[in-house]
């Protein structure tokens, strides 16, 4: 691409948290060589998310700058088990598992990533060949008080909370795959600072130059307060279908929205700061918002998918009289989810749980435009749904 390096770093830099050293990146642009940039991905479950593709989506932009992307499948670190800010180790996987979330992985990543600029490389491939030596070696490099400046693991051994030896492998080996690869620039989640930052010490420790680092924002959910999440059902999947996707962005609050657009869309930055000034000059912001999400679905379906999904949810919600402004409300459960039926009440859509039983028996309570005629419908921590009671009653309703 005919672009200068202060344009290259600005496009690099578009929509991330922390660009260390910038000063470093600049001089391996101006080698002239494509960059080698890496980003690890340990397989612990077999579906990515929007979460997952704000990475990726970055991937794809530095690929589209000429520069090739080592996409590392954490097969071996994975049956280590990294903590990951938790505060609490994280459960080792087995072969099998690893197997088949690697193999879901790479039959996903290409919906974003061009094949011909991606290289699937697995750190079982130089880490199995490590014996008790090597990695006794790797561990000398580091000592305990500079692995407990990794904010979870402080956090524990001031809690008097375990940690294992083993999970002070973790970055060891997430740092060594970058000396395994030579890498130029490494891609990682804000929470994986820590690691990153090891990747260039042992690069330096081995003799080789020390790649630079690129952290992104996590993405917060459809709730928008939680990390985007599986376990917290506030994701949206990019294999579920076209509706669904559709559906779930079109459901983001209008302040989330930008978020989602900055960190997800590949409209040019010039594109998105137009919207926003078409929106604070008066225009309905909803109308941006069906554009990204056409855009999503037509990404991970077609063009086709998403003009249906919008057609379809225009049906269910637009001529269903959903007025345009919904309140936006939040209940709370101690429970992983909370009756539909307590959600009303709380959210004051209904006077009593009874009340609100008497309606789903009338059929006069939507869910997301569908009728509701279970009265033990369940809503799940994290989920965020739009819904009716009768004509007139509408709320925006986040179970937290």
């Amino acid at each position: 691409m005919n672009k200068t390096i202060s344009q290259h770093i600005e496009i690099i830099k578009f929509g991330s948290h922390e660009l260390l050293i910038e000063k470093e990146l600049e001089i391996k642009l101006n080698s002239g060589k494509p960059l080698r940039v890496k980003a690890g991905f340990d397989p612990t479950a077999p579906d990515l998310h929007l979460g997952h593709a704000v990475l990726l989506n970055k991937l794809r932009q530095i690929q589209e700058l000429g520069h090739r992307v080592l996409f590392l499948i954490g097969d071996f670190t994975g049956m280590i088990g990294d903590p990951s800010g938790k505060n609490a180790t994280r459960p080792p996987l087995t072969r099998e598992q690893v197997v088949e979330n690697a193999q879901s992985y790479t039959d996903q990543v290409f919906k974003i990533l061009h094949p011909d600029q991606t290289e699937i490389v697995f750190n079982s491939t130089w880490m199995s060949k490590f014996d008790a030596t090597d990695m006794i070696r790797l561990a000398s490099t580091y000592t305990v008080a500079r692995m407990l400046e990794r904010d979870d693991f402080e956090k524990r051994y001031r809690n008097n909370q375990p940690i294992a030896i083993h999970e002070f492998l973790y970055p060891l080996v997430q740092g060594y795959d970058s000396v395994a690869l030579k890498a130029d620039l490494e891609l990682g989640g804000t929470d994986q600072k820590f690691n990153l930052l090891v990747g260039r010490e042992l690069q330096r420790h081995f003799g080789q130059p020390q790649q630079c680092i690129l952290t992104m924002p996590l993405l917060e959910g459809l709730d928008g307060v939680n990390k985007m999440s599986k376990s917290l059902n506030n994701y949206v999947g990019i294999t579920e279908s076209a509706k669904e996707i559709f559906g779930k962005l079109m459901s983001v609050s209008d302040q989330l929205m930008w978020r989602y657009i900055e960190l997800l869309s590949f409209e040019s930055i010039e594109t998105i700061q137009q919207w926003k000034r078409e929106v604070e000059a008066g225009r309905n912001p909803r109308d941006v918002k069906v554009i990204f999400a056409q855009e999503i679905v037509a990404r991970f379906h077609s063009r086709i998918k998403a003009e249906s999904a919008l057609i379809d949810f225009e049906a269910r919600f637009r001529r269903g009289a959903l007025p345009d402004e919904i309140p936006e409300k939040s209940v709370r459960t101690d429970d992983g989810d909370l009756l539909l039926t307590q959600l009303l009440k709380q959210a004051e859509l209904t006077a009593s749980t009874s009340e609100a039983q008497r309606m789903i028996t009338q059929g006069a309570v939507k869910v997301n435009g569908e009728k509701v005629e279970d009265k033990a419908t369940r809503i799940q921590h994290g989920e965020t749904i739009v819904v009716q009671v009768g004509k007139r009653k509408f709320a925006k309703v986040t179970v937290l």
